[in-house]
């Protein structure tokens, strides 16, 4: 796995515009899809229901379920970017999301940040990265977002 990019904040001020990081490659399994749709109450047949996907998706498969995907993203910046100097971030929220392409279940992701903005305000900064998630074997993102974190000294 990759290393994850350790930073502060002075540092992302020069990071404007630039990726910062790129995650390793992360399965996705029908167990965790099917967790996800318990968790959710999203059982949609498209998800969980492997013979009927099989017989009648235009995947072939059952594909995790968006918002499994966008929930990954906690997950991706912890593994990809540290930000040393920060006693607290706080996931403040999403400008845009949308889910261009399926994650088949037992395919691999990854995700890619690029720091959009930095803006200080009272007590931190607050950084918009844009994500976008990919799969191993698609040509188009299977999420992307702009992503607002609030980093609080």
């Amino acid at each position: 796995m990759p290393t994850a990019v350790s930073t502060t904040l002075e540092d992302l001020r020069n990071s404007v515009g630039r990726e910062i990081a790129c995650t390793d490659w992360l399965l996705l399994t029908q167990e965790q899809i099917d967790a996800f749709a318990e968790a959710t109450g999203d059982r949609q047949w498209i998800h969980v229901d492997c013979e009927r996907a099989q017989r009648e998706s235009p995947y072939g498969t059952t594909v995790a379920h968006g918002f499994l995907t966008l929930s990954l993203l906690s997950r991706f910046l912890a593994e990809a970017i540290q930000v040393r100097g920060a006693g607290m971030a706080v996931n403040y929220g999403l400008n845009r999301v949308r889910f261009p392409a399926p994650v088949p279940a037992g395919s691999k992701i990854r995700a890619r940040f690029t720091l959009v903005s930095l803006k200080e305000f009272a007590g931190g900064v607050e950084a918009v990265f844009s994500v976008s998630i990919e799969g191993q074997h698609t040509e188009k993102p299977v999420c992307v977002a702009e992503w607002v974190i609030r980093y609080y000294a």
